[in-house]
């Protein structure tokens, strides 16, 4: 609205196959470029490319059936979590299975009253943002689209849940090309390479360990964060001891 540009200088290729975390803090310009692959909107200048093809000559149905996005925000259809993970189409009952476990969301949902037949309201209302994060990733994972990416993912999940749920998707990742878009170091370590952002541009990248040894802001951040979980820990600890 100010006429501020969200992402400036900004130069990347990410090769086939690879898993590139986007770090940053909120305001860092990682959702803008999300958007912008996602083609919410085109940028004002330079180019998006998917296999040497700008992505505004793609059809843009054809260019979203390429990519499966998980977003801060996700929208959940008024109908049951079946339809709201396979999206209204025939789903092979094993690989629908696989997705919800690959995500987490098996014991939540064998919770519910009627499963998966569970309606759930506009926009995922009686689950939480967890909840809902989850039954979006089983459906991106679902829908199996050669480029995956989750934008702040696991912001709505506790540090236990996304390290679970972490792990598995590690296992998914093979073969696909993967945009991870977080504020949190440990998203980060399992990455080929990250990326970090402020200001909407790119302040150091490099994988986990060369970004450690440059002792600069991904180093700041990786020990606040650190900090931050061990106090998260001692506090859980003292807890189950009273």
């Amino acid at each position: 609205p100010n006429g501020e540009e969200a992402v400036a200088d900004f130069s990347l290729t990410i090769p086939k196959g690879s898993t590139v975390c986007l770090l940053g803090m909120t305001g860092s310009g990682k959702t803008t470029i999300a958007n912008l692959l996602a083609r919410f909107y085109d940028p004002t200048e330079g180019n998006i490319t998917i296999d040497g093809i700008d992505i505004r000559r793609w059809d843009l149905s054809n260019l979203r059936s390429q990519i499966g996005f998980v977003f801060q925000d996700n929208y959940l259809f008024s109908t049951t979590l079946r339809d709201n993970i396979t999206m209204g189409e025939q789903a092979d009952e094993e690989q629908l299975r696989q997705a919800i476990e690959a995500a987490q969301a098996q014991s939540f949902i064998d919770n519910l009253p009627d499963g998966l037949d569970t309606i759930v309201g506009e926009r995922g209302i009686g689950l939480s943002g967890g909840e809902r994060q989850r039954i979006a990733i089983a459906r991106a994972i679902l829908q199996g689209p050669p480029i995956l990416i989750f934008d702040d993912s696991s912001a709505s999940l506790d540090m236990k849940t996304e390290a679970s749920l972490q792990q598995a998707l590690n296992d998914l990742y093979q073969g696909r090309t993967v945009i991870v878009i977080a504020q949190r170091v440990t998203t980060a370590q399992s990455a080929d390479h990250v990326v970090v952002l402020d200001g909407g541009r790119i302040v150091e990248q490099g994988t986990h360990q060369e970004l450690l040894a440059k002792n600069g802001v991904y180093t700041e951040l990786y020990r606040i964060q650190s900090e931050n979980m061990s106090l998260l820990v001692e506090s859980e600890v003292n807890s189950s001891d009273k």
